[in-house]
């Protein structure tokens, strides 16, 4: 049985991170590094000023860091963001959209959910009903690439929506922030969260917010927790360079080596471009093995991809996921409430050869259970 392992030996991840990272990006973490070092300083600085440029936001936003995973940085967007006398309109078609709504109870935040299937985008005639009928609401929230699914949410009409109605708009672009476009010179947002371990290829450990300036000023005094009070962990960079509590330092030196790498692949539109190729070749061959992906293709993100179970019966899921594992690659079961499914993420240090080597392993699978094709039960 042939096997595929990175530098490290490692198998490859192909899920919606973390993910599997280039070796340059695995040696930048194995150096001790204090807080107050003045190359992690720099480093540090350099960072969230790239993230920010990124983000199309130079000179009218800012990036703050937030320790932990990028639930974090969502948790403190929204508790931040929507103030104790707010209301925010959670766009929901997927588990971090129910996330999100799950914050705002806990918080205290007042929210009003529009939930469509997950293979459904956000219903946008709703939304716009709802903002010109409710004068309560200040806020709307969106997820960018819903990972439960893999479905790319129309944020630029959101934005339009939002903008058009005199709301605020926060945007969860965890999965999608770096290959993904979404500009701020095009989409007005108060801010948008996502994390170290997704399309920048770093490690998880750092989620971070960019945020239009002039919105988080107003956010002062809005914090649910002092761990999480994006206004103070902002003034307190802005005043010191420094982090107010241990920041994630591994994390971050992996991640500046990481956004140099982006950097020379071209940016967002190298990055989707790898991506998108990828995507390309898993969906041909996918079907090609009588796989039937949820998403029709102009649903689809190119991040991560939901396949429907086969309906051959002689198919097991965990011994299909532990055969490709042994293989070398490693991917994601389904999280569908819609339909039984799996997951093949599409990002992270993957090339071609990558998305060949898997649909290899899946050919080996198939033959190895005695399933002639993978389709689907008829619907």
């Amino acid at each position: 049985m042939p096997t595929a392992r990175s530098e490290t030996g490692d198998p490859f991840l192909l899920t919606p991170g973390p993910l599997t990272t280039s070796p340059t990006v695995k040696r930048a973490m194995v150096h001790d590094w204090g807080s107050r070092d003045a190359t992690f300083v720099r480093f540090n600085r350099e960072v969230l000023e790239a993230i920010t440029e990124i983000a199309g936001g130079a000179g009218t936003h800012v990036t703050v860091g937030m320790q932990g995973s990028g639930t974090f940085a969502v948790e403190a967007m929204l508790t931040n963001f929507v103030p104790r006398d707010g209301k925010v309109v959670i766009l929901v078609n997927g588990a971090y959209g129910k996330r999100a709504q799950r914050i705002c109870e806990i918080a205290g935040r007042a929210n009003l959910v529009l939930e469509t299937p997950e293979d459904t985008p956000p219903d946008l005639a709703a939304l716009s009903a709802v903002l010109a009928g409710d004068p309560a609401v200040t806020h709307v929230f969106a997820v960018h690439c819903e990972t439960t699914s893999g479905i790319q949410n129309p944020i630029a009409e959101i934005g339009r929506i939002v903008a058009k109605a005199g709301r605020r708009f926060l945007v969860d672009s965890m999965s999608a922030f770096g290959a993904l476009p979404i500009d701020a010179r095009e989409v007005a947002y108060d801010a948008l969260a996502a994390s170290s371990n997704k399309c920048l290829e770093g490690v998880p450990g750092m989620g971070f917010i960019v945020c239009r300036k002039e919105a988080l000023v107003a956010t002062k005094g809005n914090a649910t927790t002092l761990v999480l009070d994006l206004h103070d962990q902002w003034q307190a960079m802005e005043k010191t360079g420094q982090w107010r509590f241990t920041p994630p330092i591994q994390v971050i030196v992996a991640l500046h080596q990481a956004i140099q790498e982006y950097k020379a692949e071209g940016g967002q539109p190298g990055r989707l471009a790898r991506y998108a190729g990828n995507a390309r070749i898993l969906l041909d061959g996918m079907r090609a093995l009588g796989f039937r992906p949820l998403l029709s293709d102009n649903l689809q993100a190119p991040i991560i991809m939901t396949f429907h179970m086969p309906a051959d019966p002689r198919f097991e899921f965990q011994r299909f996921y532990d055969g490709l594992k042994e293989r070398g690659y490693v991917i994601y079961p389904g999280k569908l409430t819609v339909a039984d499914s799996f997951r093949i993420g599409c990002i992270g240090r993957l090339e071609a050869l990558h998305m060949r080597g898997v649909l290899g392993a899946i050919r080996e699978m198939l033959a190895e259970m005695g399933v002639a094709h993978g389709a689907p039960a008829a619907a």
